[in-house]
């Protein structure tokens, strides 16, 4: 795979992410990174994986606009640009079925070595102190407050360690947990330790 490639779908990519949050282009390059630590590790195809990482967010921006599932349109976006530019068929629906199935709450399961990858890296990215500070930026976006970064962590974040797929990931994921873990119930203690939040405890000083 030359660098010409790969900075070219680079470049295609940044298109998409003119604003910054919680799955932003940063998002995109640590989990690309992720992918080539794991990749190297478990011996997987580089020439579909770094592809298939650098698209599979790319249509995350465009989810709420047109309500098709980024996983989806990430796929077929990442088809169309590749299929415009030579790339050989079979590699083609390599990468577009890592991007389809990267998304773990979806339907689509990976079957590929190199989607296994790609969808323990996306779950990386989720969990450690990046974890952390992503999920109270999603929080922030969707205009929500400490309590739903709360139920986040406990409803998706905290049950991310036992869905990896590749022994690599499960290593990186037992310390990201960790660390998760031990933020998680500090913050529920110092939540609980504060009581009422709300004005009305003001009237009875």
């Amino acid at each position: 795979m030359e660098n010409t490639e790969i900075e070219r779908i680079m470049f295609f990519v940044e298109t998409f992410f003119r604003e910054s949050g919680s799955h932003g282009l940063d998002h995109t390059l640590r989990v690309t990174r992720l992918c080539a630590e794991i990749g190297k590790a478990e011996g997987a195809d580089m020439q579909i994986l770094i592809p298939a990482a650098l698209f599979h967010d790319v249509a995350r921006p465009l989810e709420k606009k047109t309500g098709i599932p980024h996983e989806e349109e990430g796929a077929r976006i990442a088809g169309e640009y590749l299929r415009s530019n030579g790339c050989d068929e079979s590699r083609i629906r390599a990468i577009t079925h890592a991007v389809s199935s990267h998304r773990f709450s979806r339907g689509t399961k990976p079957e590929t070595l190199e989607a296994k990858v790609l969808s323990d890296a996306d779950k990386l990215d989720a969990m450690g102190a990046i974890g952390i500070a992503r999920a109270f930026m999603q929080a922030g976006e969707h205009g929500d407050g400490i309590e739903d970064a709360i139920a986040h962590f406990h409803e998706k974040l905290l049950n991310l360690r036992d869905l990896m797929y590749t022994d690599t990931a499960k290593e990186f994921a037992e310390e990201r947990h960790e660390l998760l873990q031990k933020f998680a119930d500090a913050l529920e203690d110092e939540t609980l330790s504060a009581g009422d939040a709300s004005p009305g405890w003001l009237l009875h000083l």
